[in-house]
């Protein structure tokens, strides 16, 4: 059994810090803290995602009016313990090129593109902590057979929790965070057929050869 690195021991009984992320150089992309344990992604990212995450970033970038600033994959700091980091998230705040991490109190808007190694983390883990941290809006998008469905949540201040507002397909329209538009068909290439089509060419050049065997 390979022995672990020494940078990926916990530097205290109480696991990781939020801080201590900056401190990782060692640590593969897209690390994430959650509850104090380090979170690597280690599946393959999937085409799908990252086609989708770059086309919403090219969109929402378009469409959000000034003092806006749309981010990818960069961490917000929830707590002391807690470091995710969404796919995507709207900031209030100026572009900074030294910037990190952002606080929960700049994020208005929180987006993550679900994934198969993420499933579980996107829909509940997730969904609690950036509600807890009072970040108004979180938008969870599935891949329903190569179209990405969004499921929209809304902060409910007095309780502190999301309501559902919504689930979308085709298109989705919202006044908030700012007024959004968006063609969800076509932040995605549609699934090619070509597979499909040379597979029945195939077996029809098959059958045409069988009839024309004279044995």
């Amino acid at each position: 059994m390979t022995a672990l690195p020494d940078w990926v021991r916990p530097p205290r009984a109480e696991g990781w810090f939020a801080e201590d992320l900056d401190r990782l150089p060692e640590a593969p992309r897209h690390t994430e803290l959650i509850d104090g344990a380090l979170v690597f992604m280690m599946a393959p990212q999937r085409s799908w995602h990252g086609r989708l995450v770059t086309a919403l970033t090219t969109t929402l970038t378009a469409q959000a009016p000034a003092g806006f600033e749309v981010e990818r994959e960069m961490t917000i700091r929830l707590d002391a313990r807690n470091r995710p980091e969404p796919d995507l998230l709207l900031t209030d705040l100026p572009y900074d090129p030294d910037r990190t991490w952002y606080a929960p109190e700049d994020v208005k808007l929180v987006i993550e593109a679900v994934s198969p190694e993420s499933a579980h983390r996107d829909r509940t883990v997730k969904l609690r902590k950036y509600a807890e941290a009072g970040i108004p809006h979180y938008w969870c998008i599935e891949d329903e057979d190569g179209a990405p469905v969004v499921h929209v949540y809304e902060l409910d201040e007095p309780t502190g929790a999301y309501a559902p507002a919504g689930i979308f397909r085709g298109t989705l329209q919202r006044p908030v965070p700012f007024e959004v538009n968006l063609n969800l068909d076509r932040l995605t290439p549609p699934r090619s057929n070509q597979k499909v089509s040379t597979k029945s060419a195939r077996m029809e050049e098959g059958s045409d050869a069988s009839e024309s065997d004279p044995s």
